[in-house]
């Protein structure tokens, strides 16, 4: 997520989700663990519980995912923090949350129902909205951190991360399975996004180039070549079927109408000439329209399904990991300093 940029190179950085927002860093974090067998989900006794610290500044803290769960607007990042807001991003209530570790993405598939991942392979979830939270799974000795969660709906879903983990549950978390083997990834290449394409099926994007693809909703996995041998930090399905976008490293982006079969490239053209920050996250609005975040502060948005960008980057340069709709118009940025509200462009709101 991460020059403070996401992920570099093979690594997809411990400080901003889906992005390249500390590049070098992950490297560091990422010990040489290997796969486990396949795993059970794991209750802590109460008592063992060590919860997020409460702060007062907590939404200001480095955030790497936010998300709508209904109405609501949930936030992921750093210290375990979990922020939530009901009034479109104006100010943010910090939740229960049973962990310190760092959270890389966040996902709910409806109102109530929520999944969170991070260090420590951790997965939490909630039931109530991403007010309170429960640790569903942790494997301390893969040394390495979950960077992606996707449900289908409250039972079925999956987990990816670091050195080509894929879990999978079909029981709404009481159980995790490692899916890793049904990938063709025997260089245990970094899986740093996964994602639904629409009529098509899930599409996995990950370091060096990276990309698999699956027709039956995850079952099975089809490897893929791809158009760009650098890392991939993110991947979106758009509102046309069969159509998909995937970014990474110095502004590379691609767009594919065929599931990944053919892929173009989209030039990204800023004020100052070709766009080459980082990009690490991307949201799909209600109108269609597709915002996609990064590095420098870079807010890109199509109204064409992708097939072309208008290129913003904030003056503050600020490293931006995900982004998703306030509800009124306005954007919800999260990244380094937090999460914010925006204007639809990305510029800060007026005063």
């Amino acid at each position: 997520m991460n020059e403070p940029v996401m992920a570099v190179g093979r690594c997809r950085p411990p400080m901003l989700r889906r992005a390249a927002l500390l590049a070098s860093a992950l490297s560091l974090l990422l010990g040489s663990a290997g796969l486990s067998a396949p795993v059970m989900a794991v209750a802590a006794s109460t008592s063992d519980v060590i919860y997020a610290v409460e702060s007062a500044k907590a939404s200001k803290t480095l955030m790497l995912d936010v998300v709508h769960a209904g109405q609501r607007l949930v936030a992921v990042g750093d210290r375990g923090h979990i922020v939530y807001s009901d009034d479109q991003g104006r100010s943010w209530i910090q939740a229960k949350v049973p962990t310190r570790q760092l959270l890389t993405a966040v996902f709910f598939v409806d109102e109530q129902h929520g999944w969170a991942v991070g260090h420590d392979a951790q997965i939490l979830a909630s039931d109530d909205g991403g007010r309170t939270w429960t640790k569903q799974f942790e494997d301390l000795n893969r040394e390495a951190p979950l960077l992606d969660v996707w449900f289908k709906d409250a039972s079925n879903g999956f987990a990816v991360g670091a050195y080509g983990v894929l879990l999978q549950t079909t029981d709404g978390g009481k159980h995790w399975e490692d899916a890793s083997d049904r990938l063709d990834n025997e260089d245990q290449f970094h899986l740093n996004a996964i994602a639904a394409v629409k009529d098509a099926g899930l599409f996995i994007v990950g370091e060096a180039g990276s990309m698999f693809r699956s027709a039956d909703w995850g079952q099975t996995w089809e490897k893929v070549e791809g158009p760009y041998e650098g890392s991939l930090f993110g991947v979106i399905g758009t509102a046309e079927p069969s159509t998909l976008l995937a970014y990474g490293l110095r502004g590379n982006l691609y767009r594919s109408t065929d599931f990944g079969g053919t892929w173009e490239p989209v030039e990204l053209k800023a004020t100052r000439g070709t766009l080459e920050f980082g990009l690490s996250g991307a949201t799909l609005l209600p109108d269609g329209s597709i915002v996609i975040v990064g590095n420098g502060g870079s807010v890109i948005r199509s109204t064409d399904d992708g097939v072309t960008f208008s290129v913003f980057n904030r003056p503050d340069r600020i490293s931006v990991s995900a982004v998703t709709a306030a509800g009124n118009g306005n954007l919800i940025l999260a990244g380094q300093g937090g999460v914010r509200a925006t204007t639809p462009t990305g510029a800060e709101l007026s005063k």
